[in-house]
């Protein structure tokens, strides 16, 4: 039979989550703009910071359990930070608008610097300014082709440069039907053509399946026009003799290592914010995204349901802990509901997600309480301390990021309004 211990656990467990649903109901009537989304974010972070100073630190402090407490808080910031890394590797980074943004960011960066150590061997390239060079990168794409394809036509224009990734291809005179080289991973055709538009004097033809990145001509100029360095490092390129161009494979590698590096320095900086098509082939790419991003969701209620658990063992919950994480659930679970609806969730898989997650917080406040009911004061300080960490670790990579890129300004004094309303809860108390 239950006490009444076990069955607050599980009450409040519900209560302190059921603002996920909640949140999730509420794109039914009101799509909130940007900064009122930021608003609210910034607000539960705020709440939660406060809650988590009061009642988890300050209890174990209480208490003189600080090491308990400090090895709790680190090793609950690493093991979130490193499940974190394994749910969103699987898709759940699709869960928030700041995990996919930041992992999106990342994997984009990270193929932006592979197509940069590829170009660093082009002399083409390489005499061009390595800061201006980013412009170019999202006109350079990936392509294949299967054996037998005439890549590239004799006689015809030159309008465009491969680098091959993979495979073979050779360099045909088709009039005198002779093989003049052949090409392979690493090397280049076309980058002659590309700067001075003249006609093929042979045909490229792949050899076996080939993989590579090409820049189409026009878009090359396109770019080197809008840009008055690129332009006149381009231009400077040109006049010299064209020989040199074809000399790729003697260049220093010191030299291609040191442009690569001042290439690579300002990359993050300018890459821009995921598109909703970006997001939207992620999603497709991601079957098991819907499970992921319940396991992400999870990930970030695991800790409150076990302090809220251990909370109750001898006595109610803290209002101002209840309080940080109802008011920190609603916005998280409004802004990763919109964000899933433009993924083409259905509003119903959208709903049942958190309602699950709900009950399951309750179940595990619950648990919390039976686990706690005769442990020490060191115990109790280590799990408040890794709840902490935790929760601390998911409110400064996701929703204070995630406030003030939507929010800007408003943001820190959301998150002080957030801060000083769970304080005030604390005095009605």
């Amino acid at each position: 039979m239950f006490t009444n211990g076990l069955l607050n656990s599980f009450m409040f467990g519900l209560i302190s989550a059921v603002s996920l649903p909640l949140g999730a109901l509420t794109i039914i009537f009101w799509k909130p703009k940007e900064r009122v989304i930021a608003a609210f974010m910034a607000f539960g972070g705020g709440a939660l910071l406060a809650a988590l100073t009061i009642d988890l630190v300050g209890s174990a402090l209480q208490h003189e359990q600080f090491y308990p407490l400090a090895f709790g808080s680190i090793l609950g910031g690493i093991f979130f930070v490193i499940l974190d890394q394994l749910v969103s590797s699987q898709g759940g980074f699709l869960r928030k608008t700041a995990t996919t943004y930041t992992y999106l960011n990342r994997k984009k960066t990270k193929a932006y610097k592979e197509l940069l150590q590829k170009l660093s061997v082009i002399a083409l390239f390489r005499n061009l300014p390595p800061e201006e060079i980013q412009e170019l990168l999202p006109y350079i794409v990936q392509v294949t082709y299967e054996p037998g394809s005439v890549i590239m036509k004799q006689d015809e224009p030159g309008d465009r440069l491969l680098l091959i990734e993979e495979g073979v291809l050779d360099i045909i005179d088709t009039r005198h039907n002779k093989t003049i080289a052949t090409l392979t991973t690493g090397d280049v055709v076309g980058e002659i053509a590309l700067v001075t538009g003249e006609n093929r004097s042979a045909s490229v033809i792949a050899q076996s399946t080939v993989a590579g990145w090409e820049i189409k001509r026009d878009d090359f100029y396109h770019v080197v026009n809008r840009s008055g360095e690129l332009a006149q490092a381009f231009h400077s390129v040109t006049e010299k003799r064209i020989e040199l161009l074809q000399n790729a494979q003697a260049l220093d590698e010191i030299i291609a290592h040191e442009w690569r590096k001042k290439a690579s320095m300002t990359l993050e900086g300018w890459i821009t914010k995921p598109s909703d098509d970006d997001i939207k082939k992620a999603s497709e790419e991601h079957h098991g995204a819907p499970f992921a991003i319940w396991l992400g969701i999870l990930l970030d209620g695991i800790p409150e349901s076990l302090v809220i658990g251990a909370s109750t063992v001898h006595a109610t919950i803290s209002l101002s802990l209840l309080a940080g994480l109802f008011l920190s659930n609603y916005p998280e679970a409004l802004s990763s509901s919109m964000g899933m609806r433009k993924q083409g969730r259905s509003f119903f898989r959208i709903v049942m997600m958190w309602g699950s997650l709900t009950i399951i917080t309750g179940v595990g406040a619950f648990i919390g309480n039976i686990f706690f009911q005769k442990a020490p004061d060191w115990l109790f300080a280590f799990i408040q301390g890794s709840a902490a960490g935790a929760m601390l670790t998911m409110i400064s990579q996701t929703m204070l990021p995630e406030a003030f890129r939507r929010g800007g300004w408003i943001t820190g004094l959301s998150t002080l309004a957030g801060f000083l309303a769970a304080i005030f809860f604390k005095t009605l108390e």
